[in-house]
C-alpha cells in the first residue's frame, strides 16, 4: 500500500472534548450497535449525549480516521481474495464487490449496480492503484468476469479459482451481514460506500483472530491496536 503520513485531527469548535468523540466514534464502528445503543452506553456513564449527535461525529471524522489507520498498516500478503455478495441498499439489491488477502484484511471494497466484466474491472484497477502493487496469486470463484478484466489487465500471476479456494472471502462477508442487518439496509451507494470503507479500516486495526493466539501475544496485539487508534484520531 502507497504510504502518506497520518494527520492529526481538528475536533475544533465542538462541546465535547476530543477523547470523548473518539470513543463515541470507535463504538459505533467497532461493535455492531446503532447510534441509540451509543446514546444510550453513553447516557449509562451519566453523558447526555442525543443519538443525532452520534451520527454526525461518524459521518464527519470517521472517513479521516479511516485514512490514518490505513497509512499505518503493513504492507498486505500478495495472495487475493476476490468475492461479491448483494446487499440492499435504498430498496434495491446491488453488489459489494470485496477484496481481503490471506490473512483475512479487508483491501479494498466498492458497490456497483452489476456483475459482470466492466464491474470486475472497475474493483481490480482501484485494488491495483490503492495497495500499489499486483498479486502473486489471486483467488476468485468461478465467475466469467473475473477471467475477462484479468485478460485485459494482462495480470500474468495466478488465477485461482478451485472448489472451497476462496472460503477466506465468503466468510469476511459475516460483519458486514451483521451491520446490514443492524442498520435494515443500506440508504444509498454512496452512504454505504463511506460506511464500508471507513468499517474496514477499523476492522482491519481490531480484528486480532484471538482463537488463533495465545494470551500473552493477544494482550500484545490488544496494544498495538489501542496504539494505532491513538495515532490515528489524535488532536490537532
Amino acid at each position: 500500500m502507497l504510504q502518506t503520513a497520518m494527520k492529526p485531527i481538528s475536533y475544533a469548535r465542538h462541546r465535547f472534548p476530543p477523547d470523548l468523540i473518539r470513543y463515541a466514534v470507535w463504538l459505533y464502528m467497532r461493535f455492531t450497535l446503532s447510534y441509540r445503543d451509543v446514546e444510550d452506553l453513553l447516557a449509562e456513564r451519566g453523558l447526555d449525549i442525543s443519538y443525532e449527535t452520534v451520527r454526525r461525529w461518524v459521518l464527519k471524522f470517521g472517513p479521516a480516521i479511516a485514512r490514518n489507520l490505513r497509512c499505518a498498516r503493513d504492507r498486505p500478503d500478495d495472495r487475493w481474495h476476490l468475492d461479491e455478495m448483494v446487499v440492499r441498499v435504498g430498496g434495491r439489491h446491488m453488489y459489494l464487490w470485496r477484496a481481503v488477502d490471506s490473512e483475512g484484511e479487508v483491501l479494498d471494497m466498492l458497490i456497483q449496480r452489476r456483475r459482470n466484466k466492466a464491474a470486475a474491472l472497475k474493483l481490480l484497477r482501484k485494488l491495483m492503484k490503492r495497495q500499489g502493487f499486483a498479486p502473486r496469486t489471486l483467488v476468485t470463484d468461478k465467475l466469467k468476469s473475473y477471467a475477462a478484466a484479468l485478460r485485459e489487465l494482462g495480470f500474468g500471476g495466478q488465477h485461482d479459482q478451485s472448489l472451497r479456494a476462496n472460503n477466506r472471502a465468503e466468510n469476511s462477508h459475516r460483519p458486514i451481514r451483521r451491520r446490514e442487518r443492524k442498520m435494515q439496509g443500506f440508504k444509498s451507494p454512496a452512504s454505504a460506500q463511506r460506511f464500508l470503507s471507513v468499517h474496514a479500516a477499523i476492522y482491519n486495526t481490531f480484528d486480532l483472530q484471538r482463537h488463533l493466539i495465545s494470551r500473552h501475544t493477544l494482550r500484545q496485539f490488544r496494544s498495538k491496536a489501542a496504539a494505532s487508534w491513538n495515532a490515528a484520531t489524535i488532536a490537532a
